[in-house]
């Protein structure tokens, strides 16, 4: 059909002229500019809204009698990755929970593919019910000095890809540090998107600092956590998101600033839930109904969840339930608890058969992990005297705490001291590009997870995605960083020199090839072996993964060492 003859059928349709493709008979629907409730049909053309307020014939009618429609949801910012499937799995689990549009930033696979994760996301989201939309990761490697990436991608590269239908823009800019100061590269990459949408991405940042951040075009910012911080950042042009994933939870902090006046302001994002989260919970359909319950109104969480994103990422098209818009809508049997009955992606009601003809997309990234083999010596943690500085993990939080604490040392070598719930946590660099004569492994010590025996490792590693391994004891340390070359890649549980439970992500280490419920069924059992390691920790693999990213706050680790992130430097021993 052309163009053309799709606006006559529209406008026709629109009219009641003639029957419309389809019809929602009977319900109401909020009207996100009053907030009132409206009995009424909605009329689809197509992938498009064309009537409200009325009523309307359809050659395919569907009773929404006693509902609640409310424009599809917006997640303005995450991973794929992070949720361990590829895009077309991560669809099928998050579709059916409202999110209609989807706002990622593939530099997990880029810091491991380089711009291949462009090409290759990109593929994907041309076969996809929802609209994925692609956000160009604008820090690959998150930090120049600190770590050991598996690529680096400059203004350049990242231009190649910006007239794609896809693309909205420039993601999360993190080296916040590197704009402060006029970063070379930093700056060529934000010269060549001005005008057009750029991440945010600044925990803490502040005063006069925040205002040089905002001045380089940035516009949003998923990283406050207190009230204060976000409405330093409201107040001064940025559209705060207010997220909650599987680790970062900050909704509870930042829901009271969540109001009618300050919702067009505000968006929701996830970055990131897992597929056992969204089982348990759900998705942007449980930051809905949390927000409410935490004394949000509900035209202020529904308007962040559809309309105020897509006005913060120039996506006009959608966000209200009105004639011209996307036909993305959510169909609830209950407003308030954000209960989803059905869900419409672009006027297609979306079920198995939704999913069923998408031509195949070929993962790429297999035999990506490169880690050498390493022993129990490896993990030694030599130093001049028993004090050193630790991680502080916050359940919760990917922010840390640091801690200056007096360790068992004995000739030469700090050493785990399980009364103080410190442990050894260590990075094993994974793209075999550590130059001859150096270790490529960093170790440090850790406090907060529990644990009091064995180890578990990870080939999530934000954001070089480099292999983390926290552990009771060094042997125990190595058998699980070894296993995960055997797998390529994924989360390991080891106990005693024998693993206990397993994940294998052989999608450059980051994603699984196996349907999302035996994804969720693997992370049941992880959990499980983990706790009965003694970790306290909610979501101790995710907490793993977050512990090597040196651009959030305060202490992290990388293959080159322990990081003070507040001074971008590395700690000698």
């Amino acid at each position: 059909m052309d163009r053309v003859d799709f606006l006559r059928r529209a406008i026709e349709q629109g009219q009641g002229r003639t029957e419309a493709d389809l019809v929602l008979k009977g319900g109401r629907f909020l009207d996100l500019v009053t907030g009132d409730l409206v009995a009424s049909d909605i009329a689809i053309c197509g992938d498009r809204i064309v009537g409200t307020f009325g009523s309307y014939r359809g050659r395919r009618e569907v009773d929404v009698s006693g509902k609640v429609v409310v424009p599809g949801f917006i997640d303005t910012h995450f991973h794929v990755e992070s949720s361990l499937m590829p895009p077309q799995e991560f669809e099928r689990c998050v579709l059916p929970h409202g999110v209609t549009t989807g706002i990622c930033d593939p530099h997990e696979m880029a810091n491991v593919l380089g711009t291949d994760a462009f090409t290759w996301f990109l593929a994907s989201s041309e076969t996809l019910a929802m609209d994925l939309r692609v956000q160009l990761s604008s820090c690959v490697p998150a930090t120049d000095h600190l770590e050991t990436s598996g690529a680096r991608i400059a203004a350049a590269e990242l231009l190649a890809f910006a007239s794609h239908p896809k693309v909205i823009g420039l993601a999360e800019f993190m080296n916040f540090p590197g704009v402060l100061a006029g970063d070379p590269g930093a700056l060529d990459k934000l010269a060549a998107f001005q005008g057009r949408h750029i991440d945010g991405h600044a925990p803490l940042l502040r005063g006069a600092a925040l205002n040089g951040y905002i001045a380089a075009g940035i516009r949003t910012e998923h990283e406050a956590t207190t009230p204060e911080e976000a409405m330093e950042k409201l107040s001064k042009g940025m559209t705060v998101l207010i997220r909650e994933g599987s680790v970062s939870k900050d909704l509870h902090a930042l829901a009271p600033i969540l109001t009618d006046a300050t919702a067009p302001f505000l968006a929701f994002c996830t970055d990131d839930r897992n597929p056992l989260d969204i089982a348990e919970e759900g998705h942007l359909d449980y930051v809905v109904r949390t927000a409410i319950a935490l004394g949000a109104p509900p035209l202020a969480a529904y308007r962040a969840a559809s309309w105020s994103a897509a006005r913060a990422f120039g996506l006009h098209d959608r966000g209200l339930v009105a004639p011209g818009q996307r036909a993305d809508l959510v169909v609830l049997d209950d407003l308030l608890a954000c209960r989803v009955a059905e869900v419409f992606s672009a006027g297609r009601l979306v079920e198995d058969a939704l999913f069923a003809n998408r031509p195949a997309i070929e993962p790429i990234g297999r035999l990506s992990l490169r880690a050498r083999r390493v022993t129990a010596a490896d993990f030694a943690a030599p130093g001049s005297g028993p004090s050193t500085p630790v991680i502080g993990v916050m359940p919760g939080k990917i922010i840390t705490l640091r801690h200056d604490l007096s360790l068992p040392y004995a000739n030469g070598e700090r050493r785990i001291d399980l009364d103080q719930d410190v442990i050894k946590v260590a990075v094993v660099e994974r793209h075999g590009k550590t130059p001859p004569g150096e270790r490529g492994i960093g170790v440090a010590f850790v406090k907060g997870f529990g644990l009091k025996r064995g180890a578990i490792a990870s080939s999530v590693g934000h954001d070089s995605h480099n292999v983390t391994v926290v552990g009771a004891d060094e042997a125990d340390m190595a058998v699980a960083v070894n296993r995960l070359g055997a797998i390529e890649g994924g989360f390991v549980v080891v106990e005693g020199g024998r693993v206990l439970a397993e994940i294998a992500l052989p999608v450059a280490g980051l994603m699984s090839l196996l349907p999302f419920d035996s994804i969720r069924a693997s992370l049941v059992t992880l959990r499980a072996a983990a706790r009965g390691l003694g970790v306290v920790l909610p979501e101790p693999f995710l907490q793993v993964a977050f512990l090597p990213l040196p651009v959030i706050p305060h202490l992290k680790i990388t293959d080159k060492g322990l990081v003070d992130v507040d001074r971008f430097a590395l700690i000698d021993p």
